[in-house]
Protein backbone atom coordinates (compact mmCIF):
# COMPACT_ATOMS: atom_id res chain seq x y z
CA UNK A 1 0.00 0.00 0.00
CA UNK A 2 1.57 3.24 -0.82
CA UNK A 3 2.32 5.66 1.76
CA UNK A 4 -0.36 8.29 1.05
CA UNK A 5 -3.04 5.25 0.91
CA UNK A 6 -2.38 4.76 4.48
CA UNK A 7 -4.52 6.32 7.36
CA UNK A 8 -4.17 9.89 7.83
CA UNK A 9 -1.54 10.32 10.93
CA UNK A 10 -1.01 6.45 11.37
CA UNK A 11 2.76 6.44 10.16
CA UNK A 12 4.70 9.34 11.47
CA UNK A 13 8.43 10.81 12.25
CA UNK A 14 9.55 11.20 15.81
CA UNK A 15 12.44 12.31 17.86
CA UNK A 16 13.72 12.58 20.60
CA UNK A 17 11.84 15.24 22.08
CA UNK A 18 8.92 14.21 21.15
CA UNK A 19 9.33 10.25 22.02
CA UNK A 20 7.53 10.59 25.64
CA UNK A 21 4.25 12.58 24.15
CA UNK A 22 4.31 11.12 19.85
CA UNK A 23 4.63 7.20 21.59
CA UNK A 24 4.51 6.39 25.20
CA UNK A 25 1.57 8.47 26.38
CA UNK A 26 0.13 8.01 22.76
CA UNK A 27 0.06 4.12 23.41
CA UNK A 28 -2.30 4.50 25.81
CA UNK A 29 -4.81 5.56 23.13
CA UNK A 30 -3.98 2.65 20.27
CA UNK A 31 -0.58 0.69 19.90
CA UNK A 32 2.24 1.97 18.66
CA UNK A 33 5.03 0.39 16.57
CA UNK A 34 8.46 2.13 16.76
CA UNK A 35 10.61 1.56 13.84
CA UNK A 36 14.29 2.77 14.62
CA UNK A 37 16.09 2.75 11.31
CA UNK A 38 19.03 4.53 9.44
CA UNK A 39 19.35 5.40 5.75
CA UNK A 40 22.53 3.62 5.37
CA UNK A 41 20.80 0.36 6.58
CA UNK A 42 19.67 -1.76 3.28
CA UNK A 43 17.72 -4.29 5.30
CA UNK A 44 15.96 -0.83 7.26
CA UNK A 45 14.24 -0.45 3.60
CA UNK A 46 13.42 -3.63 2.59
CA UNK A 47 11.76 -3.85 6.11
CA UNK A 48 9.52 -0.40 5.31
CA UNK A 49 7.11 -1.36 3.02
CA UNK A 50 6.14 -4.83 5.10
CA UNK A 51 5.17 -2.26 8.29
CA UNK A 52 3.41 0.25 5.92
CA UNK A 53 1.32 -3.10 4.74
CA UNK A 54 0.38 -3.78 7.89
CA UNK A 55 -0.16 -0.52 9.17
CA UNK A 56 -2.77 -0.20 6.50
CA UNK A 57 -4.20 -3.46 7.33
CA UNK A 58 -5.17 -2.38 10.77
CA UNK A 59 -6.88 1.00 9.22
CA UNK A 60 -5.69 3.28 11.83
CA UNK A 61 -6.33 0.90 14.82
CA UNK A 62 -2.33 0.79 14.73
CA UNK A 63 0.11 3.50 14.38
CA UNK A 64 4.06 3.45 13.18
CA UNK A 65 6.57 5.60 14.73
CA UNK A 66 9.80 6.64 12.59
CA UNK A 67 12.92 7.12 14.53
CA UNK A 68 15.99 7.92 12.31
CA UNK A 69 18.79 6.98 14.77
CA UNK A 70 21.43 9.32 12.66
CA UNK A 71 19.29 12.59 12.92
CA UNK A 72 19.76 15.05 15.71
CA UNK A 73 20.14 13.21 19.28
CA UNK A 74 17.60 9.78 18.35
CA UNK A 75 20.57 7.69 19.12
CA UNK A 76 20.15 7.82 22.40
CA UNK A 77 16.52 6.52 22.12
CA UNK A 78 18.09 3.43 21.12
CA UNK A 79 21.18 3.38 23.33
CA UNK A 80 17.75 3.62 25.98
CA UNK A 81 15.94 0.91 24.48
CA UNK A 82 19.45 -0.70 24.43
CA UNK A 83 18.86 -1.81 20.91
CA UNK A 84 21.49 -3.77 19.26
CA UNK A 85 20.82 -3.29 15.46
CA UNK A 86 18.74 -1.99 13.12
CA UNK A 87 16.52 -2.23 12.05
CA UNK A 88 14.69 -3.09 15.69
CA UNK A 89 10.90 -2.41 15.93
CA UNK A 90 9.51 -1.79 19.37
CA UNK A 91 5.55 -2.68 20.76
CA UNK A 92 4.54 0.01 22.77
CA UNK A 93 0.48 -0.33 24.17
CA UNK A 94 -0.27 1.35 27.25
CA UNK A 95 2.62 2.86 27.91
CA UNK A 96 4.97 -0.18 28.13
CA UNK A 97 7.09 -2.23 25.68
CA UNK A 98 5.24 -5.49 24.96
CA UNK A 99 7.71 -6.42 22.42
CA UNK A 100 10.31 -5.93 19.64
CA UNK A 101 12.13 -7.70 16.84
CA UNK A 102 15.01 -7.14 14.83
CA UNK A 103 15.66 -7.33 11.25
CA UNK A 104 13.67 -7.58 8.04
CA UNK A 105 10.72 -9.77 8.31
CA UNK A 106 8.03 -10.25 5.80
CA UNK A 107 4.21 -9.06 5.96
CA UNK A 108 3.07 -12.74 6.92
CA UNK A 109 5.92 -13.02 9.71
CA UNK A 110 5.05 -9.26 11.11
CA UNK A 111 1.40 -10.41 11.39
CA UNK A 112 2.63 -13.44 13.34
CA UNK A 113 4.12 -11.68 15.91
CA UNK A 114 1.16 -9.00 16.67
CA UNK A 115 -0.47 -11.78 17.00
CA UNK A 116 1.64 -13.01 19.58
CA UNK A 117 2.26 -9.61 21.66
CA UNK A 118 -0.40 -7.86 20.97
CA UNK A 119 -3.06 -7.17 24.13
CA UNK A 120 -6.65 -7.30 22.63
CA UNK A 121 -4.90 -7.50 19.13
CA UNK A 122 -7.09 -5.04 16.85
CA UNK A 123 -8.31 -7.14 13.83
CA UNK A 124 -6.53 -5.66 10.50
CA UNK A 125 -9.37 -4.55 7.98
CA UNK A 126 -11.18 -7.50 5.54
CA UNK A 127 -8.68 -7.40 2.46
CA UNK A 128 -6.71 -9.99 0.15
CA UNK A 129 -3.53 -11.10 2.17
Amino acid sequence: MPHSQLPPQSVYAVDLDGFKEEVIAASHRHPILVDFWAEWCSPCHALSPHLERIIGEFAGTLRLAKVEVDEGENMKLAGHYRLRGFPTVLLFQEGEERGRFSGAKSTHQIRDWLATHLHQTPAPAEGPS
